[in-house]
């Protein structure tokens, strides 16, 4: 089976390290992934490193990946023509990636939708393309949307456990944005112990100054972080990096914490970033629900959850005993790669559009 996957690709966000996932996954297992385009106009982009195609006529099916827009890439205007004039409504299935296939919501600051209005257009969007409209969730809130994480570990990814002679005591790879409560629960538990940790680096946008677009797409306030109180902290602030030195970047900590945005909490979803970070080396620190956390990596890691009580202290035992926890961590890992790989995940999706 061809699958032509429909993205709006960035360098240093997004899922463009799972995709590859997917194209790889699908090489293996007899099947073809694509992402439909040339990321500009005549001109193929060798510094995105996806299978890039426009041929449309030999797509088996289409999904269309919204994360952040339900837009295309500009074009000649005729691609939603193609796409959805070459390949049979049965077989598109939509990836509702940020939970906006929903009524407007808002949990701690943070929101889907900015207003009803634009609620009713993103599900009109939606419903003009297809019927099979999926979330990375096993809890979607209507009930014409399937449960279908999308999101997926890749034992290639690993890096071996080691702990020697590491440059930084924690790092987080990612952007700032509706993630500062989360970070600050972190940064609040390690402020006691500031002095056992060692250097600290938060990478990405956002995190000392709002980055250029936050003002024109009326985000400052999802942006929002406390510059001052990072430098009291005397916490690095990095740029971004490129989606597949990931992996790499965090395996320069000890620890990474693991965020999720409020909205994304309340909706229970998964984001790259869920499974990226175990395959690391370093040790993943669940800052989300317990429930959540089981549901997703098993039970044996509820040990790396940050707790709410004396959480300096499951810090400072990370830091001191991280063989201890990169047995856990290890132990993770064999979960993901049988229950959430890409081969597995690959077989979902196509068991969705074949349904």
């Amino acid at each position: 089976m061809r699958l032509l996957f429909v993205y709006w690709a960035f360098e240093d966000q997004g899922s463009g390290l799972v995709i590859q996932g997917y194209s790889e996954a699908a090489r293996a297992l007899g099947h073809e992934v694509a992402v439909y385009g040339c990321w500009r106009l005549g001109k193929d982009n060798p510094t995105i490193p996806l299978n890039w195609s426009l041929d449309v006529a030999s797509a088996d099916a289409v999904v269309f990946i919204f994360e952040w827009t339900t837009a295309l890439k500009p074009g000649d205007q005729l691609d939603w023509i193609r796409l959805v004039g070459t390949v049979p409504r049965n077989k598109r299935v939509i990836l509702d990636g940020d939970g906006n296939y929903n009524d407007p919501l808002s949990a701690d600051g943070d929101y889907n939708h900015p207003d009803v209005e634009s609620a009713r257009r993103w599900v009109e969007i939606c419903d003009s393309l297809a019927d099979k409209i999926c979330q990375p969730t096993l809890h979607p809130l209507r009930p014409n949307v399937r449960p279908f994480l999308f999101y997926a570990y890749n034992p290639a990814w690993e890096r071996e456990l080691e702990f020697k002679d590491k440059d930084y005591g924690m790092v987080y790879v990612g952007h700032s944005k509706f993630r500062w409560r989360a970070m600050q629960r972190v940064l609040r538990a390690i402020e006691p112990i500031r002095d056992r940790i060692g250097r600290m680096a938060l990478v990405g946008h956002g995190w000392n100054s709002l980055p250029w677009w936050a003002d024109k797409l009326n985000l400052k306030d999802a942006y929002a972080s406390d510059a001052g109180y990072l430098k009291r902290l005397d916490i690095e602030t990095l740029p971004s990096i490129r989606f597949e030195g990931v992996i790499d970047c965090m395996s320069g900590a000890t620890f990474n914490p693991v965020l999720l945005r409020p909205a994304f909490q309340q909706l229970r979803f998964v984001t790259p970033r869920l499974f990226e970070t175990p395959a690391a080396n370093t040790i993943p620190l669940f800052v989300f629900d317990e429930a959540h956390v089981q549901e997703i990596y098993g039970e044996q890691a509820l040990e790396l959850v940050l707790p709410r009580d004396h959480p300096e202290e499951k810090v400072l035992d990370i830091v001191c005993r991280p063989d201890h926890y990169a047995d856990v961590a290890r132990g993770v890992r064999q979960h993901l790669a049988q229950k959430h790989s890409h081969a597995v995940r690959l077989r979902q999706l196509i068991d969705i559009i074949e349904s």
